[in-house]
């Protein structure tokens, strides 16, 4: 009897295999006990849910409003059972730096009011320590990650939002606490500190940048300058200068015929934004930094034969830090254009500065170059360049 049963089964299954979807259908139900879940289609509720996640892209306008505005209308369609709220608070952090909220805490503390209160607390020491509800808990540590890895400290109300969503004994408190722990303490750290928020406007970045780079010598000066009050100028816009005392005087020593040259555009980043800059720069000067030790008694000399030690090997003026070993620095700018016009104006304006061997000395401007054009139409085009390069 039981083989006959089998053998029936079997064969139904083979003349079904080939058949369309409902007769294998209802034997995959009846024989496998498969739920009819797996075989429901996507309603229009998961639809709408899907559209509203995706959304991040279709905004026209993308600012924090608009931002908030997709939160409350995902909080609103599904403000009884919170479907799919891993999938959109992972949407919403990937299109964060779109809408420039990146770096706000009130979005982040909106992000995590998505998931429902007292839902996924742990009843016991083993639920917690084997991370209960996992997914959930995993995507409220990247959010936290993300917020670290932007600099967003968080606040004490994040504290209480977290412990009502996972109890206190969650990971996400905990990575809470050490963020905490020790995100205040690498603050206030930098010896260089910028202002919170930074400035937008370029001049105003420019300005830090060049006040960071030149405070390594306390006699520096900041200067601005105007290209319009340089006559036959071009470009009319700011420049940002940098120089001190002691590089007045090394480039008063520079000789006539030795010429300084102009380099740039070089990069400093400002918490993500970036200023180029221009040094001016002379041929390396050769120092010897090595000092005799004075307790040295490899070779002792007697006293009685009037013996002085020459002065220059015991005492020597040290090399200041605008020598260095590939050119000596003596001034730095930053300006609103960055053309060759605008550097021009800025040789013009250090000439009158207390500069007046900048008109005798030769300038060589060796800028670079982002973006090089080459068009080559043709192999014959090709062989003919070919030829004059030699």
């Amino acid at each position: 009897m039981l083989i006959r049963r089998l053998l029936q089964r079997s064969s139904l299954l083979f003349k079904c295999k080939n058949l369309p979807g409902q007769c294998s259908e209802n034997v995959t139900k009846r024989y496998f006990k498969v739920s009819p879940l797996h075989f429901k289609e996507q309603t229009k509720e998961d639809k709408t849910s899907v559209t509203i996640r995706d959304g991040f892209q279709e905004v026209r306008d993308k600012n924090k409003d608009t931002y908030l505005q997709m939160i409350n209308i995902y909080i609103d369609k599904e403000h009884v059972y919170r479907r799919g709220h891993v999938e959109f608070i992972y949407a919403a952090l990937k299109h964060m730096k779109e809408f420039g909220v990146h770096r706000d805490l009130e979005v982040y503390r909106t992000l995590i009011d998505v998931l429902p209160k007292g839902k996924f607390v742990a009843q016991n020491l083993i639920q917690a320590e084997f991370m209960h509800y996992p997914k959930q808990q995993q995507c409220i540590i990247d959010l936290l990650s993300q917020m670290e890895e932007n600099n967003v400290l968080p606040d004490f109300d994040m504290e209480d939002q977290l412990v009502a969503i996972f109890g206190r004994r969650a990971f996400p408190v905990r990575r809470y606490w050490r963020m905490m722990y020790w995100m205040p303490k690498w603050r206030y750290a930098s010896p260089f500190p910028l202002p919170d928020p930074l400035p937008k406007d370029t001049y105003e970045l420019a300005k830090l940048a060049i006040e960071r780079i030149s405070n390594v010598d306390p006699t520096n000066q900041v200067t601005i300058y105007q290209t319009a009050d340089i006559k036959d100028s071009v470009d009319d816009t700011w420049i940002i200068s940098a120089q001190s005392v002691s590089q007045k005087r090394l480039l008063s020593d520079n000789s006539v015929k030795v010429p300084v040259f102009v380099e740039g555009p070089f990069t400093v980043f400002l918490r993500g934004n970036y200023i180029n800059y221009f040094i001016l720069r002379g041929q390396p000067r050769s120092f010897d930094d090595t000092l005799e030790n004075p307790d040295n008694v490899e070779n002792i000399k007697a006293p009685f034969f009037n013996f002085k030690p020459p002065i220059e090997n015991l005492v020597k003026v040290m090399p200041s830090v605008h020598e260095q070993e590939d050119g000596v620095i003596y001034s730095l700018c930053a300006t609103g254009t960055s053309s060759k016009d605008s550097l021009l104006s800025w040789i013009r304006h250090l000439e009158l500065d207390g500069n007046p061997i900048l008109a005798e000395l030769p300038i060589v401007f060796t800028l670079k170059s982002f973006t090089r054009e080459i068009t080559v139409e043709n192999e014959s085009d090709l062989e003919k360049k070919r030829i004059e390069d030699g």
